[in-house]
C-alpha cells in the first residue's frame, strides 16, 4: 500500500472543484463539488443529533437507494434550523447540480457547514454551483478541500493505492472539522472516494465498521453538531473482478480504508480549535467494550485533563478522576496510568516520577495517555487535543 497525491480525485473517474461564491465574508472558497463520471455505490454515517440540518435531511433521503454520482457542499452556512425554506434550498442545490452534470437529482448528495440559523443566499449558491460544475477537474481535490473548511487551519486530505484482485485500486479522502467535535459524528464532513468494484452491502459494512474506530473516536470539546456526515462513493472504475464476500481481498480494502480514515481523524484532532497538541488516549484492561469506550471518552473530553496537557502539567489526578466518573466499572486500587512511557500512577496510587521527563513528554506536539484498568481484555482509543486560550477566543466570536 502506498500513499499518493490527489486526495478525492486520486481514484479513477472522480473530479472535483472548489470556488468562492460569497457565502463566507472573507471571500475564501465556500462551495465544493465532487463528482464521479458514472453512478457509484454510496454509503454514509451521519450525526446522531436529533436536530439535523436541512441539507443533511436531503442527503439522508437521496442515499437510501445506495447510489450517488455527486456531492455538493457549501461552507460558511449550516443551512440548519431555518424552516421549510432550508429544505427547499437543499433540494434546489441537488437539482441544479444534477441538471449541470446530466444526472438525476436523487443522485446528488448535499452538505452544508457553518453558522446555524441563517438562510442561504441562494443567488450566490447557484452561481457557485455553476462555476464549480464548469471547473471540475481530476486535479481539483485540494481546491474542493479548501472550499469545505470553516475554522480549520490545515487541509485534511490523503490518498492510497494498493492491489486488489490483481488490479490497482485507489482510495482518496478529504475532511473538515476543528470544533464541536465528539463521537457519534461531530462537526465534521468527510468524503471518501474509491474506484474499487465492491458490492454496495460490503461497502456499507466496511465504512460503518471503520468509522466506529476512527471518525467516531475523535473529540475536541464534547459537542456534536447537526450537519455531520462521512460519505463514501465507489464507482468500480478500477476494473477489479468485484468484492462480493468478506474474504482476504475485502480485508485488504478495509485495512486501506482504515488507514485513510485514521489519517483524516488524526488530522482533525490535531487541528482542533486553538489546539497546540494532539492527544491520543488509550484504555486497556476493561471488562467489556462499553467500559473501554466510557473510560477513554470521559478522559478525552475532560476540560481539566485537556488544560493540564496544554499547561504541560503531569497532573494525573485529573485523568483518574475522569475515569472514575466515566461510568466504567473498575477497581480504583488496580488502575495504572502512563503519560507517554512514564508511569505516573500504579495501582491507583502515586509513584515517584521524573518531573523533568514528564515536562519533556508534554512539550511534544503529540502526547499519549495510557490507562490500564486490569479488569479484562477490552481496549479502546480516542484522539483529542488540548484546550488553549484560543479555543475560547475562536468560539466567543464565531459569528463575527
Amino acid at each position: 500500500m502506498n500513499i499518493i497525491e490527489g486526495g478525492v480525485t486520486a481514484p479513477k473517474g472522480f473530479m472535483a472543484s472548489g470556488t468562492a461564491c460569497g457565502i463566507k465574508k472573507d471571500k475564501k472558497k465556500d462551495l465544493a463539488l465532487i463528482a464521479s463520471e458514472g453512478t457509484a455505490a454510496a454509503s454514509g454515517v451521519f450525526t446522531t443529533n436529533t436536530v439535523k440540518g436541512h441539507s443533511l435531511q436531503v442527503t439522508l433521503e437521496h442515499i437510501k437507494n445506495g447510489y450517488a454520482q455527486a456531492i455538493v457542499i457549501n461552507s460558511g452556512n449550516a443551512n440548519a434550523c431555518v424552516g421549510e425554506q432550508g429544505y427547499k434550498d437543499a433540494l434546489e442545490m441537488a437539482s441544479l447540480t444534477a441538471q449541470l452534470l446530466h444526472c438525476e437529482p436523487e443522485d446528488v448528495l448535499v452538505g452544508s457547514t457553518g453558522v446555524i440559523g441563517t438562510q442561504l443566499n441562494m443567488a450566490n449558491v447557484r452561481s457557485g454551483i455553476r462555476d464549480a460544475a464548469a471547473t471540475l477537474s481530476t486535479d481539483g481535490g485540494h481546491s474542493a478541500e479548501e472550499a469545505i473548511m470553516t475554522t480549520d487551519l490545515m487541509a485534511k486530505e490523503i490518498a492510497v493505492e494498493l492491489e486488489i484482485q490483481g488490479e490497482s485500486v485507489r482510495i482518496g479522502g478529504m475532511a473538515k472539522g476543528s470544533g464541536m467535535l465528539h463521537p457519534n459524528m461531530a462537526t465534521l464532513i468527510g468524503i471518501i472516494s474509491t474506484d474499487i468494484n465492491i458490492s454496495r452491502g460490503l461497502l456499507d459494512k466496511a465504512l460503518k465498521d471503520t468509522v466506529k474506530h476512527t471518525f467516531n473516536r475523535v473529540s475536541v470539546d464534547g459537542d456534536t453538531s447537526v450537519c455531520d456526515m462521512v460519505i463514501i462513493l465507489a464507482n468500480g472504475e478500477a476494473d477489479n473482478a468485484g468484492i462480493v464476500k468478506e474474504d482476504a481481498e475485502y480485508e485488504k480494502f478495509v485495512s486501506a480504508l482504515a488507514l485513510v480514515c485514521t489519517s483524516l481523524s488524526r488530522m482533525i484532532a490535531k487541528d482542533g480549535e486553538g489546539a497546540t497538541k494532539l492527544i491520543e488516549v488509550t484504555l486497556e484492561g476493561a471488562a467489556n467494550e462499553e467500559d473501554a469506550y466510557k473510560g477513554v471518552s470521559a478522559i478525552a473530553k475532560s476540560p481539566l485533563v485537556k488544560t493540564a496537557i496544554y499547561g504541560e502539567d503531569a497532573n494525573w489526578g485529573r485523568i483518574i478522576t475522569a475515569a472514575g466518573y466515566s461510568g466504567a466499572d473498575f477497581d480504583p486500587n488496580l488502575i495504572d496510568i502512563f503519560i507517554g512511557d512514564l508511569m505516573v500512577c500504579r495501582n491507583g496510587a502515586a509513584v515517584e516520577f521524573d518531573e523533568e521527563k514528564a515536562k519533556k513528554i508534554l512539550k511534544a506536539n503529540e502526547v499519549k495517555i495510557k490507562v490500564n484498568l486490569k479488569r479484562g481484555n477490552f481496549s479502546d482509543r480516542i484522539w483529542t487535543c488540548d484546550f488553549s486560550c484560543d479555543y475560547v477566543k475562536i468560539n466567543g466570536s464565531y459569528r463575527s
